[in-house]
Formats: C-alpha cells, sequence, structure tokens
C-alpha cells in the first residue's frame, strides 16, 4: 500500500468564484510506504482555463505567480502525469488530505475536463480522522496541528507542496491508526 498524501492550490477569489469555478493550480503530493517512508514526491502547478488569470487574491495567498500557472500544463496533462506517478492501475494506493475540500476540488475539475473520476473513491480525511484520534471536537488548522504535534511547519502555507509536507509528517507518526 503506497499512501499519497497531498494537497492542492484552487483559484481563488474573495467572494464567489467568477463562473462558479475554482481550478486546481498546484498538486503537492508526498507517496509514503506502508512502513512510513517517504518513496517520491510530486509537485506541479496547472494552467486554469475557466479564468485563466490569478486574483490578486490567490496570489497574495499562495505565493504563486501568474507565470507559473502560465507556463505549466493544463489540468488534463497534469493529471495525467499525476495518475502515472501515483500508479493508479497497478499499485495499491489510498489518497490522504487534510479535510475534504482537496478530493471534491480533484473531483469537480475531472468533471469540468470530462475526465474519469472513479479513482478519487479510494481516500481518507485525515484532518476529520486526527481529531477523532485526538479526541478533539473542534477542528485545528493544519499548521497548529503541525506544531502540537511538536514539527516545525516547514516552507511557505497555503502552497501544496508545503503543506504535503507537514501534513506528511503528521500522517507518518500516526500511520499506524488511520481507518481505510
Amino acid at each position: 500500500m503506497n499512501f499519497i498524501v497531498f494537497d492542492l492550490e484552487a483559484t481563488c477569489w474573495r467572494g464567489r468564484p467568477p463562473g462558479d469555478a475554482n481550478e486546481v493550480i498546484e498538486i503537492g503530493a508526498y507517496k509514503i510506504s506502508a512502513l512510513g517512508q517517504v518513496v517520491s514526491i510530486f509537485n506541479k502547478f496547472i494552467k486554469p482555463t475557466v479564468n485563466p488569470k490569478l486574483s490578486k487574491f490567490c496570489k497574495e495567498l499562495t505565493n504563486i505567480k501568474q507565470v507559473d500557472v502560465d507556463r505549466s500544463n493544463k489540468f488534463p496533462v497534469v493529471l495525467e502525469q499525476f495518475q502515472d506517478w501515483i500508479n493508479i492501475y497497478d499499485e495499491d494506493y489510498l489518497l490522504c488530505s487534510w479535510g475534504d475540500a482537496d478530493i471534491r476540488l480533484l473531483r469537480n475539475d475531472c468533471i469540468l475536463h470530462d475526465l474519469e473520476h472513479d479513482w478519487l473513491v479510494k481516500n481518507i480525511d485525515v484532518k476529520n480522522q486526527y481529531h477523532e484520534i485526538k479526541g478533539k471536537v473542534k477542528y485545528g488548522g493544519l499548521k497548529k496541528t503541525v506544531e502540537k504535534e511538536g514539527f516545525e511547519f516547514t516552507g511557505l502555507q497555503h502552497r501544496a507542496i508545503a503543506d504535503a509536507e507537514n501534513l506528511a509528517k503528521v500522517f507518518m507518526r500516526y500511520i499506524d491508526e488511520w481507518m481505510f
């Protein structure tokens, strides 16, 4: 079993998105073996199609520059690269994200681009399970959780690769306790 601990960044605005569409603009992921070892890392930017120009709010929040997404491939190409990296057809895998928003974003982008999304059913909500393990009712953010666990939050918050790296720290600490 490989655990795919991942995070996404998406187009965002203050308020409602134009065209009611948030699109994935970055995928960051760590592939972790059943023994809790990092096997490999995936990080790609994605060029959005519905709203190709990033909002000022989005650039400030994520520190992703317009040129980063402009030079990137569109979602179908990057998704295929991500699926190949996961090895969804030959390997046993489980997608692991902090909350359920990232799975929804991937599913929505698959639907937007008329791509299969049944491979997304193999997932767990690490945030929900973490709080069950800890007996917490109130959900805390990833950064606060990482720090509560005694780790230093590394990288830039709201960057997919940094958030995936930090989530991987928490995930590996409780690797034997996740329910799937």
